[in-house]
């Protein structure tokens, strides 16, 4: 038996819960029962999704602490199921009930100056213990681009055989209506006439850029989206709630975000570290113009569909850059599909 770790189903909806959901739901149109795969709920999971060929067997415990659900409940029950552990959320059972896991990045190793609270130096600490449990002790390892799996060979020096690369995708964006409202909402956003930056506040997703740029040119308009996440947000957030050329939009629902990125003058996404980095692949999608940073995974996703910046150097004209041709975006598209992403977990979960 393969056995999902439905974590996931209690977290965040960023990206690594969005690849979870949508890789799964895929997965369950093209295996069978006879496959025996299962997704382990917990008690407490926000919803429960409903599969045709996937089981859903509902815990009677609740995630109180995300480690004790992974190395304690779920662990327990790869034991009494006698099932193989497949983990999406870059943590795992320690030791032998490890199963095959996916590590999505390893910034917690490659950054560990971004952690800089008492409890964030605690999470740093509980994702290099799982990085390292999972790059010890998984029967396979999945990660999302080459990047990623080039930093794990490197930081842990484990066979190239062991790690498989499975990408994002963007196809979850297709059921998604435009919603206009946002318009409404901020008013001082006019269609055609902003740049839009969409992501969690934390210091990787880089807000330094956006205010240093912003506070160059006050002329052009930028709107960001995003939740805070805990200590990890950087202290360029109160330049750019004091800049009058910003619109910080706070939590935006997936209907907004697609309804900015498609009235948008480009999407811009500075980040310095992504594993895969999805949402330039939404925007792409809808038809937008992206302005990406040439650093970590994103060069290798993106190649000449994108206009690049550098994430530490703002002296730049994004009008002249957006001047630039640029290709088709269709190829990166059709590759890029959470349904390709089930068909490649499908045949490591067969082998």
């Amino acid at each position: 038996m393969i056995l999902i770790n439905g974590n996931f189903l209690c977290r965040n909806l960023t990206g690594i819960e969005r690849f979870a959901w949508e890789t799964c739901r895929q997965l369950d149109l093209i295996v069978s029962k006879e496959d025996n795969i299962a997704l382990y709920a917990p008690a407490n999971a926000k919803s429960v999704p409903e599969y045709k060929n996937i089981k859903i067997i509902v815990s009677k415990k609740s995630i109180k602490s995300f480690p004790f659900w992974d190395m304690g409940t779920f662990s327990s029950a790869c034991k009494k199921l006698k099932a193989t552990g497949l983990n999406f959320s870059n943590t795992a059972p320690l030791g032998k009930n490890c199963g095959i896991s996916f590590i999505h990045d390893i910034y917690a190793k490659d950054f560990p100056q971004d952690f800089k609270t008492f409890k964030d130096k605690l999470i740093r600490l509980y994702c290099r213990l799982s990085y390292w449990n999972i790059a010890k002790n998984a029967k396979k390892i999945i990660t999302v681009s080459q990047f990623s799996k080039e930093r794990i060979l490197k930081a842990y020096k484990v066979s190239p055989q062991i790690i498989e690369i499975i990408p994002n995708g963007w196809d979850h964006f297709k059921s998604i209506e435009p919603d206009n409202s946002i318009f409404e909402k901020f008013p001082k956003l006019e269609k055609g006439g902003f740049y839009f930056t969409l992501g969690s506040l934390s210091k990787r997703k880089n807000l330094k850029w956006i205010a240093s740029y912003a506070k160059k040119n006050p002329e052009e308009k930028f709107a960001v989206s995003g939740k805070a996440i805990s200590g990890l947000v950087p202290k360029e957030l109160e330049d750019l709630q004091s800049l009058p050329n910003v619109t910080l939009l706070g939590y935006v629902t997936d209907g907004h975000v697609k309804s900015l990125m498609e009235n948008c003058k480009a999407f811009v996404f500075p980040s310095y570290y992504e594993g895969f980095g999805i949402p330039p692949l939404e925007a792409l999608s809808c038809k937008a113009k992206i302005i990406i940073s040439k650093s970590a995974s994103l060069p290798e996703i993106y190649g000449n569909s994108a206009h690049y910046i550098e994430w530490n150097n703002t002296d730049c004209n994004l009008n002249n850059l957006l001047k630039e041709k640029t290709e088709s975006p269709e190829p990166i598209l059709e590759k890029y599909t959470y349904k390709n992403s089930a068909e490649i977990l499908k045949k490591i979960i067969k082998n």
